[in-house]
């Protein structure tokens, strides 16, 4: 795969401000690194994605840096939005939260197979108003 092809596969996902998993294999992994938790498949990709964007949250996702490789992708930037729902045990806030996260992606062809996410959940906490005990 050349880096323009992941170019464009990345492009079409995040242009899709992250309703479209049509570009990602069937059986994709995405794990959030601070858990371990991970979400296999299309619809679970999808279900996370939007629980954490439309329903725990009314967020957007803020790009400020993609590299593109042959075979990988990474994307750092904000988090940026409204706690409007329940997520980790905090009920709705409705605070705002500026968070940075990065998410780092593997592709086989002009599929996404992975994706690893880097984001600061201590800094969510806080600006949720829960103590983070590390």
């Amino acid at each position: 795969m050349s880096i323009e092809a992941t170019r464009e596969t990345m492009s079409r996902y995040l242009g899709s401000a992250h309703s479209d998993v049509s570009m990602m294999a069937d059986d994709v992994v995405f794990t959030a690194m601070a858990t371990g938790q991970q979400y296999t498949g299309r619809e679970a990709v999808l279900g996370m994605l939007h629980h954490f964007y439309r329903v725990a949250f009314d967020a957007t996702a803020e790009t400020r840096v993609t590299l593109f490789g042959e075979s990988n992708a990474m994307v750092e930037g904000r988090f940026v939005g409204k706690h409007i729902g329940e997520f980790a045990g905090v009920a709705a806030t409705d605070r705002m939260v500026d968070v940075p996260v990065c998410v780092v992606y593997d592709l086989d062809g002009d599929k996404i197979r992975a994706g690893r996410i880097y984001f600061e959940m201590p800094v969510l906490l806080q600006q949720l108003g829960v103590a983070f005990a590390s």
